[in-house]
């Protein structure tokens, strides 16, 4: 998608393009090596002197974390889980909101318009943990890659940058990126991308409908299309493929570890030596990576409370480090 057309996109909807400011101030001094970028991560650290000294935006009572990740939202897809992330976004607050990519979903809203007012409504709800002093930064990924182009400018008080470096409260560094440059269909056979995105929106189709069903049963929330990408084995050897490489991305860089996105499977290990973290999606699993005050990680699966509304504190074991 075009510049101007994304543009005119945000402006609709009363949203993130609300103004260009400075360009953000949360950057390294050392070039960016990621293969298509020409610009600098942003970083975000306890001892930063910019950095909040408390977040904003949450409803009253709010959760509150130090920071929290998320990514594949896809909105603009009747798939999307605008109303669990709206729910989520109220009952938590933090002083750091990473946007990991694949927030809009601009290769289905450049082929059909759909936007309802949940959708609508969870970038309001960004933009006001921004205005309340919350730092938000939006690394795009590659449904939403029109955004790169703005790298290093702030739209509604939101930082935009190609990927960034986070340091935790216990001082460990994480790089922040979408994902999208360590998958090979994506960077060098763009057709079967798109290919394979049609075939995905077939899957959530068929997973909304479903889960329809089951909440006229009574039943929680089902994850369809997840469930067989854990079952099919070429996929299971993708995401076991694209976590190693990832990883040792990071262990090149010299960091503790690595925060993404992009292929809609929350994860948290040990790759040799480097800490791997996958937030997940809002599409399927409803998920998100949130760092505690004290600096420990942990996978937040909002969908498996049974239904929204139940903020849940505790995540399974082995999903926190």
């Amino acid at each position: 998608m075009s510049k101007p057309r994304m543009a005119i996109i945000m402006t609709s909807i009363g949203t993130v393009f609300e103004k260009i400011a400075r360009p953000a101030s949360f950057r390294l001094n050392e070039p960016m090596e990621a293969k298509n970028a020409q610009t600098k991560p942003s970083r975000c650290s306890g001892s930063d002197p910019h950095a909040p000294s408390a977040g904003g935006g949450g409803d009253e009572g709010a959760f509150r974390y130090r920071t929290i990740w998320i990514s594949d939202v896809h909105l603009g897809t009747r798939g999307c889980k605008a109303d669990y992330l709206l729910e989520f976004m109220r009952q938590t607050d933090s002083e750091y909101l990473y946007l990991v990519g694949d927030i809009i979903d601009g290769w289905r809203l450049k082929k059909t318009w759909y936007w309802n007012q949940s959708q609508n409504d969870v970038i309001q709800k960004i933009l006001r943990k921004a205005r309340k002093g919350t730092t938000v930064i939006y690394v795009p990924g590659n449904h939403d890659e029109a955004l790169r182009d703005y790298t290093a400018m702030q739209f509604g008080g939101v930082s935009v940058e190609r990927e960034a470096l986070h340091e935790t409260a216990d001082g460990r560094r994480f790089l922040v990126l979408h994902g999208d440059d360590f998958d090979g269909v994506v960077t060098y056979a763009r057709w079967l991308a798109f290919l394979g995105d049609r075939a995905y929106n077939i899957a959530l189709t068929t997973n909304h409908w479903f889960n329809l069903m089951r909440r006229g049963l009574g039943l929680p929330y089902w994850s369809l299309s997840a469930y067989l990408k854990h079952k099919v084995k070429n996929a299971v050897e993708f995401v076991s493929r694209f976590e190693g490489a990832v990883a040792a991305e990071a262990r090149r860089r010299g960091v503790d570890g690595v925060v993404c996105g992009h292929i809609h499977h929350a994860e948290m290990r040990d790759i040799d030596g480097v800490l791997y973290c996958n937030d997940g999606d809002w599409v399927e699993s409803c998920t998100a990576l949130v760092e505690h005050m004290n600096g420990r990680l942990e996978i937040i699966r909002f969908a498996e409370i049974g239904h929204v509304g139940v903020m849940p504190h505790r995540a399974p074991a082995g999903a926190d480090a």
